[in-house]
């Protein structure tokens, strides 16, 4: 997933209101965010094989430390230990939203979503059907986004406009990369831009969420 992994972290912002949004969105995208940092160790292994899914041509050898279920319980209980003082609920969202990564991934991925490092791998290859992936994908983003625009409310301009361009542009890269026939040029490419995407958004999501306000009663 792509979208699927911000929404659930949007969505978390009714759980866990004293939360940046950012810390939010690296909760849910840490698997993402630790992937290419070992793929550039050469501690674990991608390929490109295009036609492997009809959504990407990724061929995932090998990510047992960055996407098995069992190390990103691990994973999410110490992000969860990070931030616990942030909000009394802030340990559960988070270790959450890191496991929740699996889980997405396990619905989208073919079988190769590790239980544990060296374990059996499952999924459920929804990335074999674009208009499938696409409609649950947008679908999830959507009251993702929704659920977060109910909770808070923007305090100036930048809240209100970084917040709207923020949602854009990931639905915008979103369906422009779902709908494109352009390959990645070598694996190196695909670490830079994942590792810059995750940061970028983390960051962007930061400082928009400074700027608005968590609505108590969900309304604004």
């Amino acid at each position: 997933m792509f979208i699927g992994h911000f929404a659930v972290s949007l969505a978390a912002k009714r759980a866990a209101p004293r939360l940046s949004l950012g810390v939010l969105f690296a909760a849910g995208l840490f698997a993402d965010v630790l992937w290419p940092v070992l793929v550039a160790l050469g501690v674990e292994r991608v390929a490109i094989l295009p036609g492997i899914t009809v959504m990407t041509p990724l061929d995932f050898i090998s990510y047992p430390y960055s996407h098995s279920l069992a190390l990103l319980i691990v994973w999410g209980v110490l992000f969860g230990l990070a931030v616990r003082h942030k909000d009394r609920r802030a340990f559960v969202v988070v270790w959450a939203l890191v496991v929740s990564h699996w889980v997405l991934d396990f619905v989208t991925h073919r079988p190769d979503m590790p239980l544990y490092p060296g374990g059996p791998k499952l999924g459920l290859s929804l990335w074999n059907s674009v208009p499938a992936t696409m409609l649950v994908e947008i679908s999830m983003f959507l009251a993702g986004a929704w659920i977060y625009l109910d909770i808070t409310r923007p305090r100036n301009a930048v809240g209100r406009w970084g917040t709207l361009v923020l949602l854009s542009t990931l639905l915008l890269i979103y369906i422009g990369d779902a709908l494109s026939p352009t390959l990645p040029p070598n694996v190196n490419a695909i670490v830079v831009v994942g590792l810059a995407a995750s940061v970028i958004f983390t960051a962007w999501a930061v400082w928009a969420d400074r700027y608005r306000d968590v609505v108590t009663s969900g309304r604004n």
